[in-house]
């Protein structure tokens, strides 16, 4: 009788329920979720000119004015899988008096100017090494030496690839060069990236060299963005070759 009353005892007993297990607290290597960067601007040249102007196909940058000096004339040409490309004029001899030359340009948008923030600028481009007769200008927004700067150009001495940055109140010029030359007469894709202390230049989508830069170097001005040549001095680092889908991001 009474191991029976005790079994029953047992069996009214209220055991209490186990702790619900408390949720993973997260640690400080969880990646940070960021957004993707924004296209700001692109030209991909399919449409040619219309009226002297090149449409942005983004839907959010400006149309590319055409300009040109001594008959300098721009082609738009269809002989890549990507579509038509434009041709710049070629390089004039040394002796020449008058050298035709032209490049697009467009006014100062604040897309263009990205302050601190990270920047991407791209272009496909062709040449060959007797055609780099300057520091051939791919494109470029500001002037080094008066203000702040971004630009992508192929170099005179070796033919890399070369992505700069000037931040604005500051002389210093940061260069991020690639490892081989871009002007063997093959088409390349060229990358500038700047993201936070880091400028990079990719080529055909590998990283090809890279430099730091401050923190704080900030890049805005109100000059126009330039593509194929800084300006139309008779003797300028004009790019004499081929161009396509050329586009920039934001963030």
């Amino acid at each position: 009788m009474k191991l029976a009353l005790a079994l029953a005892a047992i069996a009214t007993l209220v055991v209490p329920a186990a702790p619900a297990a408390a949720a993973p607290t997260p640690t400080s290597t969880t990646p940070p979720v960021t957004a993707a960067p924004l296209l700001v601007a692109r030209w991909t040249f399919d449409a040619g000119a219309v009226d002297g102007r090149v449409a942005d196909t983004s839907g959010r940058g400006p149309a590319l004015t055409t300009r040109s000096a001594d008959a300098g004339v721009l082609r738009f040409d269809t002989a890549t899988p990507s579509g038509r490309y434009v041709s710049f004029p070629t390089a004039c001899a040394t002796n020449a008096t008058k050298c035709p030359r032209a490049l697009m340009e467009t006014a100062s948008v604040p897309n263009l100017n990205p302050g601190t923030r990270n920047f991407r600028w791209s272009a496909r481009m062709l040449t060959i090494k007797t055609q780099v007769t300057g520091s051939a200008n791919i494109m470029q927004k500001g002037v080094a030496n008066t203000t702040s700067q971004w630009k992508m150009q192929v170099g005179k001495t070796n033919g890399k690839a070369q992505c700069i940055v000037v931040g604005a109140g500051s002389p210093t010029v940061y260069i991020a060069r690639s490892a081989t030359s871009v002007a063997d007469g093959a088409w390349h894709k060229i990358v500038c990236q700047r993201r936070g202390t880091a400028l990079q230049v990719y080529v055909d989508d590998k990283l090809g060299g890279s430099a730091t830069v401050p923190a704080n170097l900030s890049i805005s001005n109100t000059l126009p963005l330039r593509i194929g040549g800084p300006n139309f001095n008779t003797k300028t680092d004009m790019f004499h070759g081929r161009l396509d889908d050329i586009y920039a991001e934001l963030g």
